[in-house]
């Protein structure tokens, strides 16, 4: 791992519309909140969490180490918001290169190897996405910052980013997407599922 040169964003700043509204960090799978599972996922950091909002107040159960980074671009909207309110914000604390990492907060099966991968798959690269089987999930990438800075007033979604840069592609195998995401109330009864799969399975182990 890059160490110091690593910084990770967590994207938390989406309404939720076709949840109703409800804020995704809050929502449980398994029992725990969608941030904490990220945050636990991702292990121990050597810089400060950067947890994109948006435009609304920050989730209240921030750890201790995050930093809430609200979109500040009026320009942009959703993701790439948030992708260049962390770009500001490292700016503001003079940090122009290195690497950062982003990870949507509806990702509760995160994989334990997701920036390992990522940062060994990078090379030369400007960006590296993550993959599940060829479907690629354009929020959950490594970006290096200087070229992620350049790029960003050309770009209108994390997709077209990708492209616009020529990121790399690291795909995971297995029978299950590790980067599943929630954005509907069956994707939340799959998932809800998918846990109690999963604890099942680790009683019987």
């Amino acid at each position: 791992m890059p160490g110091k040169d690593l910084h990770v964003l967590i994207l938390a700043g989406g309404a939720g519309a076709r949840l109703g509204g409800v804020r995704k960090s809050d929502l449980r799978v398994g029992g725990r909140p969608l941030l904490r599972r990220v945050v636990d996922a991702l292990g121990p950091l050597e810089n400060p969490l950067l947890v994109s909002t948006g435009p609304g107040t920050p989730p209240p159960d921030l750890p201790p180490h995050a930093i809430p980074v609200p979109d500040h671009d009026q320009e942009h909207a959703g993701p790439i918001a948030g992708l260049a309110a962390a770009v500001s914000a490292l700016e503001r604390r003079g940090i122009r290169s290195g690497l950062l990492l982003s990870v949507a907060v509806d990702t509760p099966f995160l994989p334990a190897d997701y920036s390992t991968r990522l940062v060994t798959a990078l090379g030369s690269a400007p960006a590296a996405a993550a993959a599940w089987k060829d479907q690629l999930y354009p929020t959950n990438a490594l970006w290096r910052l200087d070229n992620l800075a350049a790029a960003l007033p050309r770009s209108a979604s994390p997709k077209g980013l990708l492209s616009t840069l020529g990121a790399v592609t690291v795909n995971w195998d297995g029978p299950c997407d590790p980067f599943a995401n929630l954005n509907t109330l069956a994707d939340l009864i799959t998932l809800q599922n998918r846990s109690r799969e999963q604890g099942r399975a680790l009683l019987h182990s």
